[in-house]
């Protein structure tokens, strides 16, 4: 974890989301968590980085628990709260939440550790402890880094010749991630692949931000009319099965069924 910390300590997560080529990733991430928010409904946010979705899930008067490894992060985070804010802040680790209850809450977001976590092990510790803290018929919302974009991005970067003589990337072009890359990244069929161990329905499979980031510095130009067109488009492909490929961020949503999740 110490890579992690030290990443997050020198980067600026409060203003990732701030840029043109970064808003489609929280404006279609915020859509699709309304879809599901009711009266009352209590918000689990795990790997709440600065609190961009927490704070805003709270202006909107949600009770709001906060789970975040670096506490660089948290800090930052709790400059933000507001004394009319119902959130609760937690230093931990998403593969181990064992200082929250089973059935607790309505909505789970898991928007950033499945990006850190390199061995099966983790990565099924966290998938099932967010499903276990979840309320039965609880919606969770998993967050993906997508292998082949990524891969894009380092041809725009020219960036892949180096990582290639590394041995950073295998015959089929597939990451080889580690704790010192910071970022671990995935292909769909894999994402579905480790799913389906987990008794829960998927709702939505989204391609939150397509090919944004690849193509930043042209949209970072956008006026507010064109870029209003750019959402409108993206909302119309974000779940087409043949699109969703194509985006850097992936949001897995997928509600928790009334029988026990295998473990």
């Amino acid at each position: 974890m110490d890579s992690i910390k030290n990443y997050y300590n020198h980067y600026d997560e409060d203003g990732r989301l701030l840029k043109k080529n970064r808003r489609p990733e929280y404006l279609l991430t915020m859509e699709h968590i309304e879809k599901y928010l009711f009266d009352d409904a209590k918000i689990l946010e795990i790997g709440a980085g600065t609190g961009r979705y927490s704070i805003a899930l709270a202006d909107k008067g949600y009770d709001i628990t906060s789970v975040e490894l670096v506490s660089h992060n948290i800090e930052i985070m709790k400059k933000k709260v507001k004394a009319e804010h119902h959130i609760k802040i937690i230093e931990g680790n998403a593969v181990d939440l064992s200082f929250l209850e089973d059935e607790t809450f309505d909505i789970v977001l898991l928007l950033g550790p499945m990006y850190h976590l390199f061995t099966d092990v983790d990565k099924h510790a966290a998938l099932s402890e967010a499903i276990r803290v979840a309320k039965t018929d609880g919606v969770i919302y998993a967050a993906y880094c997508n292998n082949d974009t990524c891969m894009y991005k380092m041809f725009y970067e020219r960036r892949i010749l180096g990582l290639l003589e590394k041995g950073m990337i295998t015959d089929d072009y597939h990451a080889i991630s580690s704790p010192n890359e910071i970022f671990e990244l995935y292909r769909k069929p894999e994402i579905d692949e480790m799913m389906k161990r987990y008794n829960v329905t998927r709702l939505h499979f989204v391609g939150v931000d397509m090919l944004s980031y690849v193509v930043n510095n042209k949209l970072n130009r956008l006026n507010k009319r064109e870029f209003e067109e750019y959402m409108k488009f993206l909302h119309s492909i974000c779940e087409r099965d043949d699109m969703t490929g194509f985006s850097i961020h992936m949001l897995d949503i997928f509600r928790k069924n009334h029988f026990e999740f295998d473990k």
